[in-house]
């Protein structure tokens, strides 16, 4: 009798360190993570390397790679169980990146959404922005990851990695898995409190919004007392009308377990449901911030972990370059 072994689904994130995690990283992406390393080959990396397509400041680059790697280690993410490692430190990435440039037209690069919004508000654009969604699809196919986690701000740079695979499999032989676009659950996608028609950001601009995952739990609480709700009177979930008071629902409803409509139920008042998502939220981050306590008392230790991924990592990831250079005709 033959036996069938299947592989382990491979799923990869990336984190850039551009700015300083929050409440939306911890619940549609973290969380997720963690909830699934057991049940999945989890990679996860900290993409230092997209965070040079923008005016940046290098001490703080390096000190927000190490805090977000921290608080991925603090919120449970576990190196025995899934490989963490930091971009830079693998050279794989950027040889695989000119090596999908080959491939990639320039009008592909140059339609990228992101590219445009963020390219019009700067008064002088660097190459790697226009350049970076092919990073990113080498950041995927180098791990031949079957699965990206990706919001919908991410989707048409999924959809690149997918074409590129394809059609370097397609001229030069088969070489890449072609990667598969993963959802994040419902009710995870969190809003700025004062803006709640945008997404929470992780930006500086953004923090009067966004719940940090090291703010003090007095300063989330006075976050989202001061969220904004609506003129209305009663709770009741309408994300299309009451947008302000549907992310609070949402956000109480990730932090409990709950649904957004029942829980509406349950409150007479905005300020109850304020307090008493403040509360659930608080309750959430609080150990995640012990333990990175702990962590960050012992830096050494994060980049000792980080280390040893990177060097599992450039183990893992040769071959894959050297099938995309052998089937390129390169010696």
């Amino acid at each position: 009798m033959t036996t069938t072994t299947l592989r382990t689904v491979r799923r990869l994130t990336g984190f850039t360190p551009s700015g300083r995690l929050h409440l939306g990283n911890l619940l549609g992406a973290i969380r997720p993570i963690v909830d699934g390393q057991d049940r999945s080959d989890t990679v996860v990396f900290l993409s230092d390397l997209h965070a040079l397509t923008i005016e940046h400041d290098p001490g703080l680059l390096r000190a927000r790679t190490l805090e977000q790697a921290t608080l991925l280690l603090a919120a449970g993410l576990d190196p025995q169980r899934a490989l963490l490692y930091v971009q830079s430190q693998v050279p794989q990435h950027t040889e695989l990146h000119y090596l999908l440039e080959c491939a990639t037209g320039y009008g592909e690069a140059h339609r990228m959404i992101q590219f445009k919004e963020k390219s019009a508000a700067q008064q002088q654009v660097r190459l790697s922005l226009l350049t970076y969604p092919v990073l990113m699809a080498a950041d995927i196919l180098l791990h031949d990851a079957d699965e990206v986690p990706v919001g919908d701000d991410q989707t048409q740079h999924l959809e690149l990695a997918r074409d590129l695979a394809e059609r370097f499999n397609a001229r030069y032989g088969p070489t890449f898995t072609v990667p598969r676009a993963v959802r994040p659950p419902v009710a995870t996608r969190v809003m700025d409190l004062t803006e709640p028609t945008r997404k929470m950001s992780k930006s500086a601009a953004g923090e009067a919004g966004s719940i940090l995952l090291l703010d003090p739990p007095e300063v989330i609480r006075r976050k989202l007392l001061r969220a904004v709700t609506d003129s209305g009177r009663t709770v009741g979930y309408d994300p299309v009308r009451r947008p302000g008071v549907a992310n609070l629902l949402e956000i109480l409803a990730a932090c409990t377990g709950g649904t957004p409509d029942r829980l509406a139920e349950r409150f007479s008042s905005y300020g109850e449901l304020k307090q008493a998502t403040a509360d659930a939220v608080i309750g959430l981050i609080e150990p995640v911030q012990r333990r990175y306590a702990e962590l960050a008392a012992a830096p050494e230790q994060v980049r000792r972990i980080l280390a040893d991924g990177a060097g599992a990592a450039r183990e893992r990831t040769a071959g894959t370059v050297d099938r995309a250079r052998t089937a390129l005709g390169l010696a």
